[in-house]
């Protein structure tokens, strides 16, 4: 072999050192970056669980007790033959507001426990029954199973026989609101005086102790889901949960939800990479809020479909429950709840850090929702009142503006 063979034949073969070193650099560029981006969102999944879902479901644990015991404590003071004072009617007003207020804000991520256990129509369901409603409290059989020496067996009737229809927050709304307003403890002196229990003789005291029992059931559903997502709830909301025999483990794994999805990439996960996990987040838990707030909450009434599909009538906070569900968007795209965020630990700092346009753009059309939730809050008398005014209409079109950024979103996560 000659001399230019030989220099011929060394360059081909540092040629094909080169490539071979930089298709390994280039691999494991690819998978460093897979590695970088799987901590980053395993930090995300983290702040999730622990500072939106179980913070958000504690606080709700906590105030559908403390609502529970001040009507237990109203029922039994009337049973005593004594009224009912316009402090503890206004305590009860602000805990109800409280509890109801933590519910909305749990709503974008619904698709865990509150719907594979049916919680969520179980508690949330209207329009309330009113006609079932006065059939029910003047039955005097239902009423002494409500008013059971027990008060377990109370609530036990109550979540066994009543029906969703008059379950739930907004059973206990309509007894102690009424056009917006805490209602006047001369009411529970008397007789309902709604048109509806018109003859019925239902008294104040009897709409106490349905609501008590309705209050327990609502706080035992509360607590379920709570148990359902953290391992580590209260001992004594999770053995409430397993005396009532109510599921709170996922079929087939047996983990609570915050620890499937805590062990995405696992064996035993029901998400098989994180990417996985946070379009649950975003698709099923946040875009599913988004329209229902758009489309059926506010659609029905607005299109004139279902003119009685109104949230929460009595009190006339449709609008604040609105507000609360895009809050509840928030919490779950910055990193918890006000009280405990990181947003550095956000999928929202995920999202600014690799396409920041995106992330602008999500920004706007959440602005965009509240403000117009905010200008239907100014108006007289609720959506009750305002079914069809024009900023229902603006609201709903800035609402389904942001579940547009969204589906952008999840589409986007889908090609990493």
């Amino acid at each position: 072999m000659n001399k230019v063979e030989k220099l011929f034949l060394a360059s081909l073969a540092a040629a094909a050192l080169t490539l071979a070193f930089s298709s390994c650099n280039n691999d494991d560029d690819k998978t460093d970056g897979i590695d970088k981006q799987n901590a980053e969102l395993e930090a995300v999944a983290k702040q999730y669980v622990g500072s939106t879902v179980n913070l958000t479901y504690s606080l709700l644990a906590t105030e559908t007790q403390k609502l529970y015991e001040d009507l237990l404590a109203l029922k039994t003071k009337m049973k005593g033959g004594a009224s009912a004072s316009q402090s503890e009617i206004d305590d009860i007003c602000a805990e109800f507001l409280l509890a109801r207020g933590y519910y909305e804000e749990s709503e974008a991520f619904l698709f865990g426990a509150a719907t594979d256990f049916g919680i969520d129509p179980h508690i949330d369901t209207w329009p309330l029954d009113l006609q079932g409603l006065a059939d029910a409290l003047s039955n005097k059989t239902q009423m002494s199973n409500l008013d059971a020496e027990n008060e377990d067996d109370a609530i036990a009737y109550a979540a066994g026989k009543l029906g969703q229809e008059l379950l739930g927050f907004h059973g206990i709304e309509f007894v102690i609101f009424r056009d917006g307003k805490n209602r006047e403890a001369s009411a529970f002196n008397g007789n309902e005086g709604h048109a509806t229990f018109k003859n019925t003789g239902v008294t104040g005291l009897e709409e106490i102790i349905y609501a008590t029992a309705v209050a327990g059931d609502l706080r035992d559903r509360c607590w379920q889901m709570e148990v359902s997502w953290n391992e580590n709830a209260p001992a004594e909301h999770a053995k409430r949960v397993e005396d009532l025999e109510l599921p709170s483990r996922i079929q087939g794994n047996g983990y609570t939800y915050g620890q499937n999805f805590l062990a995405a990439t696992k064996s035993g996960s029901t998400y098989a990479t994180w990417i996985a996990a946070m379009r649950d987040l975003v698709n099923a838990g946040c875009m599913n809020i988004c329209n229902e707030v758009a489309n059926t909450k506010i659609g029905n009434p607005y299109s004139g479909e279902d003119p009685n599909y109104i949230e929460s009538p009595y009190s006339q906070r449709s609008f604040y429950d609105f507000e609360d569900n895009m809050e509840s968007i928030w919490n779950c795209l910055n990193g918890g709840r006000s009280e405990s965020r990181d947003t550095g630990k956000s999928l929202m700092a995920f999202v600014q850090e690799n396409n920041p346009s995106m992330a602008s753009s999500i920004n706007k059309a959440y602005e965009a929702a509240i403000a117009a939730l905010k200008t239907c809050q100014a108006l007289p008398g609720g959506f009750v009142n305002n079914t069809s005014a024009k900023e229902v209409g603006v609201a709903q079109a800035a609402i389904n503006d942001l579940n547009t950024e969204l589906s952008k979103l999840d589409q986007w996560l889908g090609t990493l």
